[in-house]
């Protein structure tokens, strides 16, 4: 009985399955091929590159460390871990489970895909490791720093889901294998940032460094 409720239910899932594919690879033509224009062609490929937000990184370092001054270690063990779990799991993981080539690497695609980039990666497609490592960067800033961010948690989203986009319209990612990225790295996020909490609890105002008077 058991056997035959899995076989109905790989049945029903195919046919899904096969349709959710197709409606991505449409996705992906629709984005990487026809809403496209010059100014996007010349930023996206520069606008996902981790080395363009090192002023970011640096930023939020100095931030930390002369805020929280001994406290910081353990936000930015915290954080760092965050990326290294992402990074881990879909790289190290999940892409070599998945296996699902690149869109600038699919016979079927072949004359479709726009590829803005030097060269076509040879890693596994899904889940998109940018897509993972930005929403779980994102996710554990604002539910962390909440207290300070308020609305600009709103501009964190915005700029990881725009590396998300970034890396469809240059043509090495489906839409599938960023929302799946985001999703994972949002879980990933948003535990490290819970547990960090439930030890240490969130940082507030209460928690900066003090400021000498006459400075």
């Amino acid at each position: 009985m058991i056997l035959y409720v899995f076989a109905a239910y790989l049945e029903f899932l195919n046919p899904m399955l096969h349709w959710v594919i197709s409606v991505d690879k449409k996705l992906f033509i629709l984005i990487n091929g026809v809403l496209t224009n010059s100014f996007f062609d010349s930023i996206f490929p520069v606008w996902r590159e981790a080395q363009t937000w090192y002023p970011l990184y640096l930023f939020l370092l100095v931030f930390t460390i002369i805020n929280f001054g001994k406290k910081a270690g353990w936000l930015l063990f915290y954080f760092v871990l965050t990326i290294a779990i992402c990074d881990q799991l879909s790289s190290g993981i999940i892409k070599d489970w998945v296996a699902r080539p690149r869109p600038c690497s699919t016979p079927d695609l072949a004359g479709h895909v726009r590829l803005l980039l030097n060269r076509c990666p040879g890693s596994g497609s899904f889940t998109s490791s940018h897509a993972t490592n930005h929403f779980g960067m994102a996710v554990f800033i604002i539910h962390t720093f909440k207290s300070f961010l308020q609305k600009w948690k709103y501009a964190l989203y915005l700029w990881a889901a725009s590396i998300c986009y970034a890396q469809v319209y240059v043509g090495v990612h489906y839409p599938l294998d960023v929302i799946g990225g985001a999703l994972l790295g949002s879980l990933i996020g948003y535990g490290t940032s819970a547990f960090y909490v439930s030890r240490f609890g969130t940082p507030g105002r209460e928690n900066l460094m003090p400021v000498e008077k006459g400075m």
